[in-house]
C-alpha cells in the first residue's frame, strides 16, 4: 500500500548525513530527548490474510511511537491532526522485528512535526532494511487554561538542523496540499483522463462500509480511539475493497482506494473523522505488479472523486520524478508547469537547505573579508561563498531576490529575463552568461527561483535556484545550455546593522567553468564579485525595491 500526502525528501536527499556522536559538556552523548524508540515482533495476529504485516498494524504502532514522541515534547496530552504521504517499500513478514523511532522535528505555535523511521530485523540472519520514513503532524489538546503554546525544538546535530529546517517547507506544502488539488481540477489534464472504458467496472461495485464499536481495548492512554487505531480500521476497509476490484478484468498496474471515516453516537448525527487515499498494487505469483480493472465513475461525485484521483496520481508522478533525477541518469532540470510548481518550488527550497545544513565544509581560502569554502563528497564538489554587510536583512534579502539586477555586481550575467512570475514566491527567468574561452559559445540557464521569508527568528531568509526547463524556451544555436542542480542565497540576520549572506551552489559541467579557477587558488576574481556584491547591497541599502510584475 501507499497512501496517505509528502514524501520524505529530505530522507532521500540525505542519505548520505551521518551524524558523528554529539558530546554533550557534561561528556554524555547527547540523545534528542523527545526520541522514542519501539521495537515490536511480528506475531500471527498481526498479520494479514497474505500473512505479512497488516499496514493497519503497522500504523498503529507509528502513531503511537509518535504521540508519545508528540507529548515528551508538548509535557501535555496530543493528538494526531494529520500524516503525510508514506511509501512502504518492503513487507515484514511473521517472527521479524520492527523498529520504530520517532522525534518531533519542529514545533510551530500549538501544532508539531514529528518524523517517524521505520525499519525491520531478521533476529536469525542479523540483516536490517529501511521500510518507510513518514511525517505526523500532532496538535497539543487545549487545556483548562487555554490553547497549549509548544516551546521551541533546539536542534544540535546536523541532521536536526536539516529537519528543523525543511519542517517549514512540508508544513506549507501542506497548507497549499488542497489549492493544489483544485489548481488541478481547474485544468484540462484531470478532465481529459475521466473517459469511459469498455469493460470498466462499476465504482459501486467495489464499496465497502464497516461498522466497528469502540470497546475500551480500542481506546490509548487518553481513554479515546486515537489515530491510530481509525487508520488501522481504514486500511482494513480499503484492503477488501481493493481485493473486490481485484476480482474482475484485469486492464491497469494500481489503484486509489478512498476511505472516509465517520463517527455517532446512538441517534446523533455522522461526524466526519478522517479521510485517506490509499494506493495499492497487486503482485503475481513471482512478485511483480499485475494489471488491474479500469473503474467507472458514478455521476456528480463519483465523477469529481475520479478527477481528484487523477490530480493526486498527477501530483504523486511529479513528485517520483523530481527527487529521482541524477545527475548521471537524467537531464538536471525537470519541466515546469503550473501543476507541478508547488512541489518543484519545496524541492527547490529544501535542497539548498539540505546543503547548508552541511557541516563537513573546508575553507579553502580568505580575502578581503570574503570566504570561500569547498565540499567534496561521492564526487560531487559543493562551494560556499561567504560575507558580511552592513545592510538589514530583508533589505538585502529583497535586492538579492531579483536576479534582473544581478549584471549590476556579476559580470556572468550578462543578461536576465522574466519568463513567468509564478506567484509572489517563485520567479522563472531566462540568464546569459558570457563565453569563459576564446571562440566558444555563451551559456544561457533557464532558473526557477523559490524565495521563502523566515517562518521564525531560527530561520534566514532563502533564495533558491535550480534548472528547470520550459517548452516555450527551448534550447538554441547561440547559445550552450547549462544546467544549475542547487544554488541560491541563506541571509542571515545577526544584528540590526549587520547581516551574513552565504552563496551555495552545487557545481555541474554548466557552473565549473566559472569557479574552477578560484576553487584552484589560480584566481581571485570571485572575490572581486562578492566585494562588488557587498558594494551593491550597501549602496542601495535604501532604496525602494520593485519586484516583477505577475503574471498571473
Amino acid at each position: 500500500m501507499r497512501g496517505l500526502q509528502s514524501a520524505s525528501l529530505s530522507s532521500f536527499l540525505s542519505n548520505s548525513l551521518r551524524d558523528p556522536l554529539f558530546i554533550l559538556e557534561s561528556g554524555e552523548v547527547y540523545r534528542n530527548p523527545t526520541e522514542v524508540k519501539m521495537s515490536q515482533i511480528v506475531m500471527p495476529c498481526h498479520a494479514n490474510h497474505c500473512g505479512e504485516l497488516s499496514v493497519g498494524q503497522l500504523l498503529k504502532w507509528m502513531d503511537s511511537t509518535a504521540c508519545l514522541s508528540a507529548e515528551r515534547h508538548a509535557g501535555s496530552p496530543c493528538i494526531t491532526a494529520s500524516v503525510d504521504d508514506i511509501h512502504f517499500e518492503h513487507t515484514i513478514g511473521v517472527g521479524q522485528v520492527v523498529n520504530i523511532k520517532a522525534k518531533v522535528n519542529r514545533a510551530f505555535t500549538s501544532s508539531m512535526e514529528v518524523g517517524i523511521t521505520v525499519s525491520c530485523e531478521d533476529l536469525f540472519s542479523s540483516c536490517q532494511w529501511n521500510v518507510c520514513n513518514a511525517f505526523a503532524t500532532f496538535v497539543a489538546r487545549r487545556t483548562e487554561e487555554g490553547k497549549v503554546q509548544l516551546k521551541q525544538v533546539i536542534p544540535r546535530t546536523q541532521t536536526e538542523q536539516m529537519e528543523y529546517s525543511i519542517a517549514a517547507e512540508r508544513r506549507r506544502m501542506r497548507l497549499t496540499h488542497a489549492e493544489i488539488i483544485t489548481d488541478l481540477l481547474s485544468s484540462n489534464t484531470a478532465q481529459l483522463e475521466c473517459q469511459e472504458y469498455q469493460g470498466a467496472v462499476s465504482a459501486e461495485r467495489t464499496r465497502v462500509e464497516s461498522v466497528e464499536l469502540v470497546l475500551p481495548p480500542h481506546a490509548n492512554h487518553q481513554v479515546s480511539t486515537f489515530g491510530g487505531q481509525i487508520m488501522a480500521w481504514m486500511e482494513n476497509v480499503a484492503t477488501i475493497a481493493a481485493c473486490l476490484c481485484n476480482l474482475f478484468v484485469l486492464v491497469c498496474s494500481s489503484m486509489e482506494v478512498g476511505v472516509c471515516a465517520e463517527a455517532y453516537q446512538g441517534a446523533g448525527a455522522l461526524r466526519h473523522i478522517n479521510s485517506a487515499f490509499m494506493t495499492f498494487e497487486v503482485l503475481d505469483k513471482d512478485r511483480k505488479p499485475r494489471t488491474l480493472p479500469r473503474i467507472r465513475p458514478e455521476p456528480v461525485d463519483g465523477k469529481r472523486r475520479y478527477q481528484e484521483a487523477i490530480a493526486r496520481k498527477k501530483i504523486r508522478l511529479d513528485r517520483k520524478y523530481i527527487i529521482s533525477c541524477k545527475q548521471t541518469e537524467v537531464p538536471l532540470s525537470v519541466p515546469w508547469d503550473i501543476s507541478n510548481q508547488m512541489y518543484l518550488s519545496y524541492n527547490n527550497v529544501s535542497a539548498l537547505k539540505i546543503m547548508a545544513a552541511r557541516s563537513n565544509w573546508m575553507l579553502s581560502s580568505e580575502k578581503n573579508k570574503v570566504s570561500l569554502y569547498t565540499l567534496e563528497e561521492n564526487q560531487i564538489l559543493c562551494f560556499k561563498v561567504e560575507t558580511h554587510v552592513t545592510v538589514p536583512a530583508e533589505q538585502a534579502f529583497h535586492l538579492l531576490s531579483d536576479l534582473r539586477r544581478r549584471h549590476e555586481w556579476d559580470r556572468h550575467y550578462q543578461k536576465c529575463d522574466v519568463i513567468i512570475q509564478a506567484d509572489e514566491d517563485d520567479t522563472i527567468y531566462r540568464v546569459a552568461t558570457p563565453c569563459v574561452s576564446k571562440g566558444g559559445k555563451g551559456q544561457d540557464f533557464i532558473l526557477l527561483a523559490s524565495r521563502r521569508k523566515p517562518c521564525d527568528s531560527r530561520d534566514p531568509y532563502l533564495i533558491a535556484l535550480r534548472s528547470v526547463t520550459l517548452p516555450t524556451h527551448p534550447a538554441t544555436e547561440d547559445y550552450t545550455r547549462g544546467e544549475v542542480l542547487c544554488a541560491g542565497f541563506s541571509i542571515w540576520e545577526e544584528s540590526n546593522a549587520v547581516t551574513k549572506i552565504s552563496y551555495y551552489n552545487q557545481a555541474t559541467p554548466g557552473v565549473l567553468p566559472y569557479i574552477s579557477n578560484d576553487i584552484a587558488g589560480l584566481s581571485s576574481s570571485f572575490y572581486g564579485t562578492f566585494h562588488s556584491c557587498n558594494k551593491y547591497l550597501e549602496e542601495n541599502r535604501d532604496s525602494l525595491v520593485v519586484l516583477p510584475p505577475s503574471d498571473l
